[in-house]
């Protein structure tokens, strides 16, 4: 396994929601249905192979002997409430990523990708639900892929639990797609806040198409760190 450069979330290092979705095509779905469940151990490292395997009951990805990312068969996330295209087209004006961003060149929500290059999902509060954010989404050519589904449904659960003010990383997400979107087409991002316990944060998202079909949902653990660990 490896993540090409273009596919980072912090400096120097992998998208969580990307390189989630890249180990989860090696796992088969489990009795209870498709969600699968990844941990990122460590930060994903860019452009170095990494050996895929098993380990306890986990499919692995590991970087000189030690696991990067974990990865298993998970419960279906329950998902999030549709959020009508002009209802997420008008949050995403008020993006707070367009303000203060940790990470601004994120291929999932970095203000400074340009349109083709990075997903370009701007999650903004939606007006009168305390803790929710949505986003359209129109996907490129390239980006209609199992792998670009996790990213663009990985950093709303951040903004939604205030990524902006408390920079974070993802910690573990267990997703279920149902259907990939379709590229050139209108999309709505969700994310929400299910807890917070110090500086754990539980959060929810949900990719919808612009008719509200359902076609990917996530549960996520976030947690709060020093961007200054991260170097690019």
């Amino acid at each position: 396994m490896i993540v090409p450069a273009t596919f980072n979330g912090p400096p120097g290092s992998g998208n969580g929601g990307w390189c989630a979705g890249a180990l989860a095509q090696h796992v088969a779905p489990g009795a209870a249905g498709g969600g699968v469940e990844v941990r990122l151990r460590k930060p994903p490292p860019l452009d170095v192979p990494m050996p895929v395997g098993e380990q306890d009951g986990w499919t692995v990805a590991t970087l000189d002997g030690a696991v990067v990312l974990q990865a298993r068969p998970g419960p279906a996330p329950e998902p999030l409430a549709p959020v009508p295209l002009d209802v997420a087209t008008a949050a995403a004006a008020a993006y707070d990523g367009f303000r203060a961003h940790p990470f601004a060149h994120c291929f999932s929500c970095g203000p400074e990708r340009a349109a083709g290059d990075g997903l370009r999902v701007f999650p903004g509060p939606v007006a009168g639900e305390p803790g929710v954010v949505a986003a359209p989404w129109t996907p490129g050519p390239d980006h209609a892929t199992p792998e670009a589904t996790w990213a663009a449904i990985d950093c709303a659960g951040a903004w939604a639990a205030g990524i902006g003010e408390r920079p974070m990383v993802l910690g573990s997400i267990t997703a279920e797609v149902h259907a990939l979107p379709e590229a050139g087409a209108e999309h709505v991002v969700v994310g929400a806040v299910r807890s917070r316990d110090g500086r754990r944060h539980h959060t929810a998202t949900t990719l919808r198409a612009a008719d509200g079909r359902l076609l990917a949902a996530s549960e996520q653990v976030w947690f709060e760190i020093d961007p200054s660990a991260f170097t690019g």
